[in-house]
């Protein structure tokens, strides 16, 4: 079972890239693992970014199939789409059925 990753760490500088990215993420329309709004100033905290050319915090790749998470973009409230419950759920079920 593949990991899922902390969306509410992915915030800060983000460079968009093709090759090595730390993440690969697809855009949905609804029910997105993290909600991002792209801000100039202040991208520190969960779904703030700020696009940079270089010294990124992260970098992404933007793909149509199989993403490390999802996004969707919005102009308020960016932040997890999911609930820490649900993470803090799956990690459980994890570690009990660990093979």
């Amino acid at each position: 079972m593949k990991k899922r990753v902390d969306v509410a760490k992915i915030y800060g500088k983000i460079k968009i890239v093709d090759d090595f990215p730390d993440y690969k993420v697809k855009v949905v329309s609804s029910f997105a693992d993290l909600k991002v709004k792209l801000v100039d100033n202040f991208p520190d905290k969960p779904g703030r970014w700020k696009y940079v050319t270089s010294f990124p915090d992260f970098k992404i790749k933007f793909v149509d199939s199989f993403p490390d998470f999802t996004i969707k973009f919005v102009d308020n409230f960016p932040g997890p789409g999911i609930s820490g419950k649900e993470i803090a759920a799956e990690k459980l079920l994890n570690m009990l059925f660990k093979g």
